[in-house]
């Protein structure tokens, strides 16, 4: 009666036997593995650098865009300001304007907002500080335009121009001291549609007065904390909707609202959606891998049990059941396909590894990837070696003995 030890042992002997069959075997195995590791890391490492990308944004963010002119004023503002849950609500207003410093001229966007920004926004400064409501001709200016827009850096207390063109071929020109500088953000996203880098930030009652204006574009929202984020832009929804005369049945309905809102937990659980179905994708064709690799495990072992058919009536004359040849081609399959599954774990956590460092991602895999990848591989390899083991344990001994 074979024992458990003993097929090991000479599973490990015929695997070893044929090093060369072996590892093209598992080569297959080692790929699939390594493709559902790496993509699963990948697929957490992108998950957890887009929602740290979008936290920079801002703290629990709600964003309100208007989608006609004229359409946000003061009114608009104190409505939203005094909805419960809103802990700081900046206007926003941007141009385009032509700022100068030292005779040379750059078009850069400007962007009128309150000081509530600066905490909405997650705003960092660099040196300085942002702009106050007190400010009216103060400046805070993005990295990019401090240090790469002109050709000698501004720092705080450097003067800027900025002209605005209005209608009739008319040019408002006023001098701002520039308060501050704001460090570069490691985000690739621009909240609002604004790039902080290469925008420059001023008081938005001083842009409205220069444009002879009153509106805003867009208000930027804080809630108290991301858990009630949907529950305070619903009521600012609900609010603002009023305000504008649409009704409450109405008020799923974005084409009925002249206003587009959206908060962090949206822009979270939409990119999660896409990370997720993404990364199914990416899983399957992965499997597919690991399909094609466990039919290469079933090939090999049916030779395999061609070539050895001689030793299987040897073994069965020698008295080992049916159950232990049965047993014998199970354990070298699952064998097979676990060398496969170490390597291919292994393969997979490097590539992953690699392409994160490449793309400067955090690096991250759940440790059940690695319980997953050898389960897998377990499966593979039992299922795989089912049939030809089988089909060993079924040979007549004196069929056997006789084949040449």
């Amino acid at each position: 009666m074979l024992n458990f030890r003993q097929a090991v042992k000479i599973s490990f002997g015929s695997v070893g036997s044929a090093k060369l069959r072996s590892g093209l075997t598992t080569l297959g195995i080692i790929i699939g593995i390594a493709a559902v590791v790496a993509n699963v890391s990948l697929g957490e490492s992108f998950n957890l650098f887009f929602e740290e990308e979008i936290s920079s944004l801002g703290s629990n963010f709600i964003i309100i865009f208007s989608q006609e002119p004229n359409l946000f004023y003061t009114d608009e503002l104190e409505i939203i300001d005094k909805t419960p849950g809103v802990m700081g609500v900046s206007a926003i207003k941007q141009q385009l304007g032509e700022v100068t410093y030292l005779s040379q001229t750059k078009n850069i966007n400007i962007v009128g907002v309150s000081a509530d920004y600066e905490d909405t926004a997650n705003i960092i400064m660099e040196e300085g500080s942002f702009i106050s409501d007190q400010d009216k001709f103060s400046a805070v200016l993005g990295y990019g335009v401090a240090h790469e827009k002109f050709d000698r850096n501004i720092s705080s207390r450097n003067s800027i121009d900025i002209d605005f063109r209005l209608e009739r071929e008319r040019i408002v020109t006023k001098k701002f001291k520039v308060k501050g500088i704001i460090e570069s953000p490691e985000t690739s996203f621009a909240e609002g549609g604004i790039d902080r880098d290469v925008s420059i930030f001023i008081p938005v009652s001083t842009i409205n007065e220069m444009l002879e204006e009153e509106d805003f574009g867009a208000f930027f929202v804080m809630s108290e904390s991301l858990e009630d984020v949907e529950t305070v832009s619903d009521e600012v929804d609900k609010r603002l909707a009023r305000n504008f005369g649409v009704s409450s049945r109405d008020l799923d309905d974005e084409d009925a609202k002249p206003y587009t809102i959206f908060n962090q937990a949206d822009v979270l659980e939409q990119v999660n959606q896409l990370s997720d179905s993404l990364g199914a994708f990416l899983v399957a064709v992965a499997l597919i891998s690991l399909l094609v690799g466990s039919i290469g495990i079933m090939n090999i072992m049916l030779v395999t049990v061609t070539e050895r058919t001689r030793e299987i009536g040897i073994m069965k004359a020698l008295g080992y059941s049916s159950t232990d040849v049965l047993m014998l081609f199970i354990v070298e399959a699952v064998i097979l396909s676990l060398l496969g599954g170490i390597v291919g774990l292994g393969v997979g956590l490097t590539g992953a590894y690699v392409v994160t460092s490449f793309l400067n991602l955090p690096f991250l895999y759940p440790p059940y990837i690695l319980e997953v990848g050898l389960g897998v591989a377990l499966i593979v390899g039992v299922v795989a070696g089912a049939y030809p083991a089988n089909k060993a344990a079924k040979m007549n001994p004196v069929d056997a003995l006789r084949y040449e």
